[in-house]
Parts: C-alpha cells; structure tokens; sequence
C-alpha cells in the first residue's frame, strides 16, 4: 500500500471516529446523529425547497379562510413542540394526492386531498403533529448526516478496494444500497413520530386516537385506490410513501394513546366539515377534469370519453383509463418544435410513433372537423391503435388504446367510439367548466348508503368512496340528521 493510501486512510478513520460525538436532541431525551446538519442548515433548506416543493405538487391551494383554519390547528400544535422559537409554515399543496410532508426548519405540507378524506379536527391535527414530530426529532438531519458519513465510509472503502484488489463493482453494489435504505423514514423514526405526535395532540387539548382513527381511513383508501387500479400490488402514491406505516405501529400508536388518562379532550367533527364544505375534490381545470368516463381540459379546449368499464387517471405528463383484462386508453399532449413552418401530420408520426413501431398502413381520418391519422401495430404481444389528431400551432394530440389481441376485436366499437368522441369544446362549455367537489350534507330519513352514493359522479366504486370519505362500515345504518361528505358536479 502506498504512503499516501495509508496516510488519506487514517485522516478519513480519524474523521468518522470525531463525527460519533452524538448530541442529545430535547424532543426525544435521546442521543441522535446530526454532525452534518446544524438547526441553521434546517431552516436555510427548508426555506430553499419551500418554492420548489410547492411547484411540484400542483401549487398552493387558493382558498384562503382554509388555508387560515389549517394554519391557526398547526400553530396550536406547534405551540406545544419541543422547539421554541422555531417558525412553522403550514401550506396546503393544491393535489389530489393523499399526502403530508415535512421539511427541515419548519414547513409543514397537506395535501387538499389528504384533507378530503379526513373527518375531524383531531385527525387534521394528528396528521400535522406527526409531521411537527419529524421536525422537533430532526430526522432529515440524521438522514443526511447518516448519508454523509456512509458516503465518508464508501469513499474509504474505494481507496482500500484499489489498494487490495476488491473488484469496483462491489463498491457500486453497496454504495446503491446505502442510497436505497435512506430514502424514506426508518420505523424507528416513524415510531418516533407517532409518539411526539400523541403528546403533542393530548397537550394541545386533542384525543389522542385520532391517529389511530385516521390510519385505517388511509387502508381504507389504499384498498380503493388498488381496486381502481386493478392492481393487488401496486405502490400506493400518497402518504405510505412518504411514511410507511404496519399494523405494528398503529398498535403501538394505541399502547401510547392509552398511557393518557384523557378528559374532555376533542374532536371538533362539525368545525372540520364545515371548514372542509365546497373544497376542490380530484382534478384541478387548470389540469384538466375526469367526470364519470369524461377528460376534459378547459385551457386546451378539448374534450373526450373513455369505453365503457373503464376507469380514468389524470397525471402531469399524460391520461390514463384503465378497462378489463389490462386494456388501456392512454391521451397524450406533444409539441413539435420548429421555427417559420407548420408539421405535417406525416412527418409528426414519422417524428413520434415510427421510431417506436412497426406501423402498418396510414389512414386519413376526420374527427368532428380536426385533421387526423391513424394506425396499428403490435409491441411486446400488445395490439396497439395509434391516433395523431392535429391541433394548433404544431400541437398534436394523441390517442393510444392498448389491447391483447384475445380481446382486440370485442374491444374495437368501444375504442372506436372513443375516438370520435374527441371534439373541441365551445368557449361557453370551457369557461362552463367547474371542478368536482366535497359537499356536507345533513341525512334525512330514508337515506342509505346505496342512496347516497348512486348519486356520486363516479364511473364505479360510489359506495366505497362514499365509505371511504365517510368512515362507513359496509351495511352501517345511516342515521337522520348525520353530517356526511359527498363528492357533487354542481356545488351549490
């Protein structure tokens, strides 16, 4: 081994070896890991990523009475924290998604989403004060200084793999899997979490089993959300994963809340929904809204409807309707780029889907007045129809339906109907244009759930959002004079 290997050895033993002086963090009473990240570093990210945070989840949500309420529970939380003097920000994200956030220094995240399916003051409150707990405990401090210190060891472990002979592979091997384990909360962390969140909640007045409550409303969306999907197995984009959660944590969430000899503590259901009364519910216009099998996109002026049995998804990048036996319908936006001159159709496809396919013969076809092409082909054992529909100033759009061939041809009148159901909307039905949203309503006598969620305007599953939203046991008697939330097109 070379001189200078042994002696940039010993300064990196010498380095990590001075970074296990642990400080013990006032929150927890424990030692933790944070040599790399000082409070000051926490609060100059967080203010950094505030923007960057706020553009990648859709925006801030405009509605400022909501926007106060949520600030004035955080406040009452933070109030309680183990960190004074820090300054919380409470924003909530305009998503759809079912999700909380935090990042260093005080800055709190909820999604409009998360707070659609939410049913009381105490469960808004538990889902804030896990989050304030991931802030008091500096978690994202002992994350990247873990991070930095395994990096410190890996660059170690190259210098005496060269000087040893250790193949460069294994050091990849392992430097992927330090990078992989930190990606998300550790359960010891989100154990931590839970149980600065309970105390925060019982001092600030709250019951304590609102955490606990609310966790089996997010099984209860994840089983939905797997059905809409038609997938048993898919990974779940919401809160879980950000902060997975086990039936072990809940139970210990349980232990911890019933440590509390608990009087008069809250809920506050009534003060919640009225608060939560009107909010936007799913898609944003500005994104475009699904109603029933309907796409409509107010700013692009455009409109479709999906086959029958199938299920709609709305993402930044494209549309997605999911139908039986893994048919798909996918709608997507492509702009050409050119100076001075107009795309043709051919040359577009030529541009896009030729490089990809194997296209068999090219058919002019007109679509309620808009120019387009069609064609088929076969990839990977999928039948694929293609659909290019011109738009305006080299804007294509995109119709994509994906089939097995054992079903393609029961499947054709649906997706040919779908196809000439694109049209360009009206000024007046664009500006007509309103999102879907949650409305209170008091029960009357004859209500059931059935009843109830016939009227939502969903394609398939109204009764299970309708328990979902609501907290509903299948079969559970509706009483009179019960405030529950419904998903309406016309809020009135």
């Amino acid at each position: 081994m070379k001189k200078y290997t042994f002696f940039f050895i010993l300064i990196m033993l010498g380095t990590l070896l001075g970074l296990n002086n642990c400080t013990t963090n006032p929150a927890t009473g424990k030692k933790s890991f944070t040599a790399f990240m000082s409070r000051e570093d926490e609060v100059r990210i967080g203010t950094e990523e505030h923007p960057r945070l706020i553009k990648e989840f859709g925006g801030i949500y405009k509605n400022t009475r909501l926007q106060a309420y949520v600030i004035r529970v955080g406040l009452r939380l933070a109030n309680q924290a183990d960190d004074s003097g820090l300054k919380y920000t409470f924003t909530i994200l305009n998503s759809e998604k079912v999700n909380a956030l935090a990042l260093p220094g005080g800055f709190i995240y909820i999604t409009r989403g998360l707070l659609a399916l939410v049913e009381n003051e105490a469960e808004l409150a538990g889902v804030l004060a896990h989050e304030i707990g991931h802030v008091t405990a500096r978690h994202t401090a002992e994350r990247y200084s873990t991070a930095k210190a395994t990096n410190l060891g890996m660059m170690m472990l190259n210098v005496l793999s060269s000087a040893t002979g250790v193949p460069t592979g294994v050091n990849q091997l392992l430097g992927f899997g330090a990078e992989a384990a930190l990606k998300s909360y550790s359960r010891d962390q989100e154990l931590e979490s839970d149980m600065l969140g309970v105390n925060y909640l019982v001092r600030a007045g709250y019951s304590p089993f609102a955490m606990t409550s609310f966790f089996h409303k997010l099984k209860a969306h994840e089983k939905l959300e797997s059905k809409l999907k038609g997938s048993p197995n898919f990974i779940p984009n919401n809160i879980f994963a950000t902060h997975p959660r086990t039936v072990d944590r809940i139970k210990k969430a349980v232990r911890l809340a019933n440590n509390f000899n608990i009087k008069n503590s809250v809920l506050k259901r009534e003060t919640f929904l009225k608060e939560i009364d009107g909010i936007t519910f799913g898609d944003d216009p500005e994104q475009g809204i699904r109603s029933g099998r309907k796409f409509i996109h107010r700013d692009l002026g455009i409109s479709f409807e999906v086959p029958p049995n199938f299920i709609l998804f709305n993402s930044p990048t494209q549309v997605v309707a999911r139908g039986p036996r893994g048919a798909k319908m996918l709608f997507q936006l492509k702009q050409e780029k050119s100076i001075g001159r107009r795309i043709s159709l051919e040359e577009h496809i030529t541009n896009t889907w030729s490089k990809i396919f194997s296209l068999k013969k090219l058919e002019h076809i007109n679509i309620n007045g808009l120019k387009a092409i069609t064609s088929r082909s076969n990839l990977n054992g999928k039948d694929y129809r293609l659909i290019a529909i011109q738009g305006d100033k080299n804007l294509y759009f995109h119709l994509v339906f994906i089939s097995s061939p054992s079903i393609t041809s029961k499947l054709n009148t649906d997706f040919r109907r779908a196809t000439y159901s694109f049209r360009r909307l009206s000024k007046s039905e664009a500006d007509a244009i309103e999102p879907l949203r949650i409305k209170v309503i008091k029960t009357v006598p004859g209500d059931t759930q059935k009843k109830l969620a016939k009227k939502m305007p969903f394609e398939a599953y109204r009764l299970e959002w309708l328990q979902t939203l609501n907290g509903l046991l299948p079969g559970q008697e509706i009483l009179p004079g019960r405030s529950l939330k419904v998903v309406v097109k016309d809020y009135k």
